[in-house]
C-alpha cells in the first residue's frame, strides 16, 4: 500500500506514543505516517535489540511487535518486556500461525492481527486497547472491589492479595478480570467474552480467551481443575463463582 493510499479513519486523535517493532522497512514506515497522521507519536526498531535500547529512552503507551523478528524472536521480547512493564502489546503475527500468537497471548500480550493487515484495522485495535488499559479510572463511584480473599482498585487497576501484595496484570488481564467481577456468578460464553473484551465473535480455532483465562487463573491462584473462582462450564463458558462486595 503506498502512502497516498493510507485510510484515515474518521474520530479524534489520541495523545499516546507507540513503539512499532518490525524488521519489514516498509511496513515500518507505513505505520509511522500513518499513526502520525492519527495523531500518535511514533517510534519505530528493526528488531528486538533496537527496540530494548528504544524501550529504554522513551516512554510509550503501546508496544505494536511483529513475532517474527530476527535473531532474537517477538515472544522473546515480549517475555523480556514483560518483566519490566504491563505496557500493553498488540501483536502482528503471520497468517495462519496460531501457535505463536498463543505464545505471545500467554506472555501477556493485549490483542493479536494477522498479516497481512488494514491499518485502518490495526487501528481500531490501538484504539480499543488503549481505552481498556487507559491510565484514568472509571468514573463510577465504586474504587475498591472484593471478592474471596482478593481486593480491585479500581482507580490504580490494581490487583491486591490477602497479604496485601499487589499482583501485576496486564491490561487485558485486568480488563478480563473486571468483566468477571462486573458479572460475578453469570455464565459467560467464550464468544460474549471475545466480544466484551475485542468487539469480535471468536473464530472456530481462536484461544485467545482459553489462553487469557489460564493465565489470570495461575495469577489468581486458581489453577487447574481445582480451580475455585473462574470456574469452567462444560458446553457452556466460564463463571466466577464468587461473592463480589463493593465499597
Amino acid at each position: 500500500m503506498s502512502e497516498a493510499e493510507l485510510p484515515h479513519a474518521a474520530g479524534s486523535a489520541l495523545d499516546a506514543s507507540l513503539l512499532v517493532i518490525d524488521d519489514d522497512g516498509e511496513i515500518r514506515d507505513l505505520l509511522a505516517r500513518f499513526f502520525e497522521r492519527e495523531g500518535f507519536r511514533v517510534t519505530t526498531a528493526k528488531d528486538a535489540r533496537e527496540g530494548r535500547r528504544l524501550w529504554s529512552q522513551g516512554e510509550f503507551n503501546l508496544i505494536v511487535l511483529d513475532l517474527m523478528l530476527p535473531a532474537e524472536s517477538g515472544t522473546d521480547f515480549a517475555r523480556w518486556l514483560r518483566g519490566q512493564s504491563a505496557v500493553p502489546i498488540v501483536m502482528l503475527t503471520a497468517m495462519g500461525e496460531e501457535t505463536d500468537r498463543i505464545a505471545g497471548l500467554e506472555l501477556g500480550a493485549d490483542d493479536y492481527l494477522a498479516k497481512p493487515f488494514n491499518p485502518r484495522e490495526l487501528l481500531a485495535r490501538v484504539r480499543a486497547v488503549l481505552r481498556r488499559t487507559g491510565e484514568h479510572g472509571p468514573t463510577h463511584a465504586t474504587t475498591t472491589i472484593e471478592f474471596a480473599d482478593w481486593t480491585i482498585d479500581t482507580i490504580r487497576r490494581r490487583l491486591i492479595g490477602a497479604d496485601g501484595v499487589e499482583v501485576p496484570l496486564t491490561g487485558g488481564e485486568f480488563e478480563l478480570l473486571s468483566i468477571f467481577v462486573e458479572r460475578a456468578n453469570r455464565v459467560l460464553t467464550r464468544d460474549m467474552l471475545l466480544e466484551l473484551l475485542r468487539g469480535r465473535q471468536a473464530g472456530p480455532y481462536d484461544r485467545a480467551i482459553d489462553v487469557a483465562i489460564s493465565r489470570l487463573r495461575r495469577k489468581l491462584e486458581d489453577e487447574g481443575r481445582n480451580a475455585q473462582l473462574i470456574k469452567t462450564v462444560r458446553g457452556g463458558g466460564y463463571v466466577l463463582a464468587a461473592e463480589v462486595k463493593r465499597r
